[in-house]
């Protein structure tokens, strides 16, 4: 498996999302997570889940130093004036004093925050130890370099994306990869669609897993991290699996031929001109 380390400190390849999670439904997701080994957890602020998400896992009795904690700054916080604060507010909701990964969320509507303005505002939050690690989510190549020329490629640990089967985002991923920039995999089920999938189907029956079990394994083998979410305690027990899944060269280049270009998440007025 291949992993970048980024100031010597790797991004964790296996880990629990909270997108769409909300009030006791992920408290008892990210509980049970914890209870059963996860300690990677990543939530946001347009999540409105932070502070369920700093309860549970005050109550799991894990200590801080175990867990990798990422949020992703929302676009009305990215002016230089607002970028710290915002992230400040989300330590309080979270309980701590710094976060691991802050990345941002999406690009800036119209632009209407330079790149090089909240890249260096993110920069400053490192700086301030308030974050380990930044990075970004849902940007294209030329925004990556936008991003690159704000604060160097060693800087930016990750950016995550949309990517599954389905839409294996081939391009931004051999850029991000040129420049040793994690990628990280979300909706790496495709909400599910690709877990009915024959191809999923019959290589999952080949070594007695489950399809979920064969598709995280697909992306981890190929590098990236997943961030897989359930609030089905089996479910969450059965996804982390997949870590001792080795799939054979045959079964990825079956899965890679899979790729159709469908995309789940574009929604108007964030989402920036996919490569």
């Amino acid at each position: 498996m291949t992993t970048n380390n980024i100031n010597n400190a790797p991004i964790p390849a296996f880990g629990l999302g909270t997108f769409r999670l909300q009030g006791q439904v992920v408290i008892d997701s990210v509980k049970n997570g914890l209870d059963l080994g996860y300690r990677t957890i990543d939530t946001a602020q347009i999540y409105g889940n932070e502070a369920e998400v700093g309860q549970a896992i005050a109550e799991s009795g894990v200590a801080r130093n175990d867990l990798f904690i990422t949020t992703k700054i929302w676009t009305d916080h990215y002016a230089k004036d607002k970028l710290v604060p915002s992230l400040k507010d989300s330590l309080a909701k979270l309980r701590t004093d710094h976060v691991d990964l802050t990345l941002i969320h999406w690009p800036s509507p119209g632009n209407a925050v330079p790149v090089a303005e909240f890249m260096g505002a993110l920069a400053e939050a490192k700086a301030l130890g308030l974050t380990k690690q930044i990075g970004m989510s849902n940007f294209n190549i030329a925004l990556m370099q936008e991003a690159i020329a704000a604060v160097g490629a060693p800087a930016i640990a990750t950016n995550q994306i949309e990517l599954h089967p389905y839409l294996q985002n081939r391009k931004v991923v051999a850029f991000a990869q040129s420049h040793n920039i994690r990628i990280t995999s979300y909706m790496t089920l495709a909400h599910g669609k690709v877990l009915n999938d024959p191809v999923i189907g019959a290589i999952a029956t080949a070594h007695g897993a489950t399809p979920a079990q064969v598709v995280l394994a697909w992306a981890m083998q190929l590098g990236y991290a997943v961030i897989p979410s359930s609030t089905k305690r089996a479910n969450l027990e059965s996804n982390l699996k997949a870590q001792q899944l080795t799939l054979t060269e045959a079964e990825m280049a079956q899965i890679a031929a899979l790729d159709r270009g469908e995309r789940l998440t574009d929604p108007q007025g964030l989402s920036p001109a996919w490569d």
